[in-house]
């Protein structure tokens, strides 16, 4: 891996340190080996009793005021602000939902989603399967049309809400709350998202992988970023 690669993460701030320093920095392993999270956190700050990964998330998120989904592979992914309105454009592909859905790219069902997503945002996802009865004998697609919509550059994840007991006391895993980049970021996302063509987006993108990820084969990074 490049130098960018060269540390362990141990605390929050290290998390903070590598989301912001490389921009683009997956959860999982995927297929690119070595460029994620899970390969470069210490045994300690991943699966323990003490707080690590899975608690810092949220935290994360709201500090570096990065975008988290699940943007490769179908697996979740922190992109930062300064990276995220070019992979929204080209994913995208230059256009906002409504014109999307106008132009018959986008189905009923993502755009029913969408819609009641970005009338409540930020909302948590349980607030939103109830409020769009997406349950046994309600309606379907909930986790398709959501990971379909984060894909596409449309939803992000915003932060992680501990749930409480009758005592306070947090419990569980984090419950996922959604909002749109327009809301989350505001301004510095709107005023530059489609600031340039999504091809050229696409290509900035792929020129960074290549700086970062020196010794990956670009059809290799093509697919990635497909």
């Amino acid at each position: 891996m490049g130098e960018k690669f060269d540390f362990i993460i141990r605390t929050k701030s290290d998390l903070m340190e590598a989301v912001e320093r490389i921009g683009f920095l997956p959860l999982f392993r995927n297929s690119i080996s070595g460029f994620s999270v899970e390969e470069h956190v210490s045994s300690a700050a991943w699966f323990s009793e003490e707080p690590g990964v899975w608690e810092w998330k949220g935290p994360v998120i709201q500090e570096t005021h990065c975008a988290y989904g699940k943007f490769f592979e179908n697996k979740a992914a922190f992109i930062s602000q300064e990276w995220f309105p070019d992979f929204a454009n080209y994913r995208r592909d230059g256009y906002d939902f409504d014109a999307r859905y106008d132009d018959e790219l986008a189905s009923y069902k993502d755009k029913r989603l969408f819609d009641l997503l970005d009338a409540h945002a930020p909302v948590l996802s349980k607030t939103l399967k109830r409020e769009g009865d997406y349950r046994k004998g309600g309606v379907t697609g909930f986790d398709t049309s959501i990971n379909r919509l984060q894909a596409q550059g449309y939803v992000i994840i915003s932060n992680f809400v501990y749930l409480k007991d009758r005592f306070g006391k947090e419990y569980g895993w984090g419950v996922a709350e959604y909002s749109t980049p327009e809301k989350f970021f505001g301004e510095s996302f709107t005023s530059t998202v489609y600031q340039r063509e999504p091809e050229e987006s696409r290509q900035r993108i792929l020129e960074y992988f290549h700086t970062i990820l020196p010794e990956i084969p670009g059809q290799a990074l093509h697919k990635f970023l497909r």
